[in-house]
């Protein structure tokens, strides 16, 4: 994605002035200084009322003359990210932010994020929509964001015949190879030998190998934080199938290790310092021959024996291993990432992924970035009675409990195999089933810009 944000502070730079039913008289009053009274007769005659969303292009001496955009009262707040509608209205050009929105920054980064589209398979016309942004404004941090959130989202929308494990490998040694980090992958059969029993089982049924990416970057004496994302290219449920129309959408399954993905570049990008590792189980849940079965049974890289009670609760499988590897490595914090349970999403819907942690300290943190950076957070429990839903009779845990409380059982059963204190993990949608200002439809980066906040603010 190319840069929307320019810094030159051109005179041409087209005015956007934001508005509400309290501020509009004064910026009519200033509209009749800059562009005359002409302007201001144009908006009364076009019936502009200065309501949330609404907006009109004025004209100027010599074309476009500035843009009137209607936002919210600060008493009534809903969406900062309302600006990012602003790239679909505008024509090609470069504009500026003629007043303060309610938050210039959010207001410019959902501009950004406004502008993306995926175009990979469908031509479309280039748009040259920039944005002159003010000078108190991060220009590089908000770009480091905006590439993280267009990497997620790219791999995110890509459909699976194009991102399998192997595609999914390949876009991890891309990053890896701009940031100068170090990357392994263990693939096949090769995962028994080393002792990742659990993430061949769910991938060896498919055509695409099943693997585990491992990628570090910083120097090693520095505090080690850990990202673990779930890298199911495609679920179909194993032998439990899905029904159709909840398989549609399962090339979204890998979006928790494309949101690792994405966080890594803004954390490497910005050069935090601290050591970084990322771990991806890549694998394809698919049906054949040598499908994994219910009621299979097997010991896990921890020791922990697993009773498979349904073959589509794959996804919390693949990270008990990778989070054990990541538990060996003693790291401050291991944060996990996967789109992981209908359940999460019954409960707190598409835009607010659930996250669990036992660290009070880090859950205050977390939900204070995700308030101001816009990136929705909300904390469920880790409720330890529930661990009596995953009792297994003739193995140590089953992947399934009850049908109730899905995520909180599915987060309780990782939480058996880590035993750092400071563990986060996120049940995240990473889907925007329709479009909204600065989210468009599809895949979506959800909590990584909030704990890029924390750990810049920890580690910067």
């Amino acid at each position: 994605m190319d840069t929307i944000f320019v810094t030159h502070r051109t005179a041409d730079a087209i005015p956007i002035w934001f508005v509400t039913a309290a501020s509009y008289p004064d910026v009519r009053k200033t509209l009749g200084k800059t562009l005359g009274m002409e302007a201001v007769s144009f908006a009364d005659a076009a019936g502009f009322e200065p309501k949330s969303g609404r907006f009109l292009l004025l004209p100027g001496k010599n074309g476009l003359g500035a843009m009137l955009f209607g936002l919210e009262g600060k008493d009534d707040l809903k969406d900062p990210f309302l600006p990012g509608r602003l790239p679909q209205q505008l024509p090609d050009g470069v504009y500026r932010f003629a007043n303060e929105p309610h938050d210039a920054r959010l207001a410019a980064l959902a501009f950004a994020l406004g502008s993306y589209r995926f175009t990979r398979y469908r031509k479309a016309e280039p748009r040259a929509v920039k944005l002159d942004l003010a000078q108190s404004v991060d220009r590089d941090d908000l770009q480091r964001i905006v590439e993280g959130v267009t990497l997620t989202r790219d791999l995110i929308n890509m459909p699976a015949n194009d991102m399998g494990p192997a595609q999914l490998e390949q876009a991890a040694r891309k990053l890896a190879s701009r940031h100068a980090a170090t990357i392994n992958v263990v693939i096949g059969d090769e995962l028994l030998t080393q002792n990742f029993p659990l993430i061949h089982a769910v991938g060896r049924a498919a055509t695409g190998e099943p693997r585990l990416i491992d990628m570090s970057w910083g120097d090693s004496k520095l505090p080690r934080v850990t990202l673990v994302g779930k890298g199911v290219c495609f679920d179909t449920g194993g032998l439990d199938i899905k029904p159709d129309a909840s398989m549609l959408n399962m090339k979204k399954d890998m979006g928790g290790a494309a949101t690792a993905l994405g966080l890594a570049h803004m954390i490497m990008a910005r050069g935090l310092k601290l050591r970084l590792r990322v771990l991806i189980p890549a694998v394809e849940n698919s049906i054949s021959a040598s499908s994994f079965r219910p009621r299979d049974i097997y010991t896990s890289r921890k020791g922990i024996t697993v009773e498979i009670g349904n073959t589509d609760a794959e996804g919390r499988l693949v990270l008990a291993d990778a989070l054990t590897l990541a538990d060996e490595d003693k790291p401050e914090l291991i944060a996990d990432f996967a789109t992981l349970t209908g359940a999460a999403r019954v409960a707190l819907g598409p835009d607010v992924p659930a996250f669990f942690t036992d660290d009070d300290a880090l859950a205050g943190e977390l939900m204070g970035y995700a308030e101001a950076e816009n990136d929705p957070l909300w904390r469920l429990p880790l409720w330890r009675p529930y661990e009596t839903m995953l009792e297994s009779k003739v193995a140590d845990i089953n992947n399934v409990g009850g049908s109730q409380g899905g995520a909180i059982t599915a987060a309780l059963f990782m939480r058996r195999f880590v035993a750092a204190k400071s563990w986060l993990h996120t049940d995240l949608f990473a889907w925007t089933p329709s479009a909204k200002a600065g989210r468009p439809e599809g895949g979506e980066s959800q909590s990584a810009r909030a704990l890029y906040a924390l750990l810049a603010a920890r580690y910067g």
